[in-house]
């Protein structure tokens, strides 16, 4: 069953054939073709994260494309873990700017979908002109694979790293109690305290009493729950299943992010900003705002006067490409 929005004011959906899969695609803006931009959601999030976002950036004269990407919403789930690495999540990216004929766009992506650009902008630095990332910094790749290095620094219960370790667990757990899990995890003004034991997301699916304030109103949160009911939580969580994965496939590629990056972090985010982020960003500007880590949910107003402000510095010297890729 695919899921139909109620919302007038959000786009509907295409379903796109590329990279071997079905991408569902909303998009607007198309008046702006010629002029992309790509909005790259999270975990366990959907392209409705970006609602606030689409109009401003239509506004400002941006032709908008926001992928569900691969294992959510109505987009394909492939059934192996290995169809999640980087080099296919990356790639679903590609093929989506091939098949709107564009050469290169600009990239947002929030958590999750911030470390698909950051990849992205270091495996394909010639289809991404500018990035903007919110929540995730850039990941330093280390001397040891990221889970091992998790599981020592964190403990087996760290829900990367259980999510590894136990895989279909947590799965069975989130999909058992999906809207409670959604409704507890998208809070704002969460008090700061060491975690509880166990593992992080399957207390939250559980908890009964949440902290901190809801964002999202009664029928925002009815599109993800409605979401993960159709979907399941196994192609999201299988993200996580190949960090090590990862971490050799990239082993040989240039760290340095070349781009114009523009990094949103959240003041009371639980994740730490990265203080050597520059080291490997060069191009760096940095902004932090007074919210947790739903950045553009939780603040949305900031969030795009943050991003456009930072979008207008190009606008005399940005390249703009019409449909078919040429100047």
């Amino acid at each position: 069953m695919t899921q139909e929005f109620k919302f007038s004011n959000f786009p509907k959906s295409n379903i796109i054939s590329i990279n071997g899969i079905e991408l569902e695609v909303f998009e607007a803006g198309k008046e702006n073709m010629g002029n992309p931009i790509v909005l790259c959601h999270g975990f366990p999030e959907h392209a409705f994260s970006w609602r606030y976002q689409i109009p401003a950036l239509v506004q400002a004269g941006y032709h908008v494309i926001v992928p569900n990407q691969r294992g959510y919403g109505n987009s394909s789930r492939p059934k192996e873990v290995t169809a999640y690495d980087i080099i296919h999540l990356t790639g679903d990216l590609v093929a989506l700017l091939d098949y709107y004929n564009y050469r290169d766009a600009v990239f947002v992506g929030h958590d999750w979908g911030a470390n698909v650009v950051w990849n992205l902008a270091l495996l394909h630095p010639d289809r991404a002109n500018k990035i903007i990332n919110l929540a995730l910094p850039y990941q330093e790749r280390g001397e040891k694979p990221w889970i091992q290095f998790m599981e020592e620094l964190f403990g087996e219960e760290f829900y990367f790293v259980h999510f590894n370790k136990k895989p279909g667990v947590a799965d069975a757990v989130l999909d058992n109690h999906a809207e409670n899990f959604l409704h507890n995890l998208f809070r704002k003004n969460v008090p700061l305290a060491p975690p509880e034991s166990g593992m992080l997301m399957m207390n939250l699916a559980k908890a009964e009493k949440p902290l901190g304030e809801p964002i999202l109103n009664d029928d925002d949160l009815s599109v993800f729950v409605t979401a993960f009911k159709n979907s399941g939580f196994n192609g999201a969580i299988n993200w996580y299943r190949n960090l090590d994965r990862n971490w050799h496939l990239i082993a040989d590629i240039d760290p340095i992010i070349k781009q114009p990056t523009l990094m949103i972090y959240g003041n009371l985010d639980m994740i730490p900003k990265f203080e050597r982020l520059q080291d490997f960003v060069p191009d760096l500007d940095m902004i932090c705002l007074d919210c947790g880590h739903h950045i553009q949910q939780e603040l949305p107003q900031e969030t795009n006067q943050s991003i456009l402000k930072w979008l207008t510095k190009f606008n005399g010297s940005q390249r703009i490409e019409n449909k078919n890729g040429n100047l």
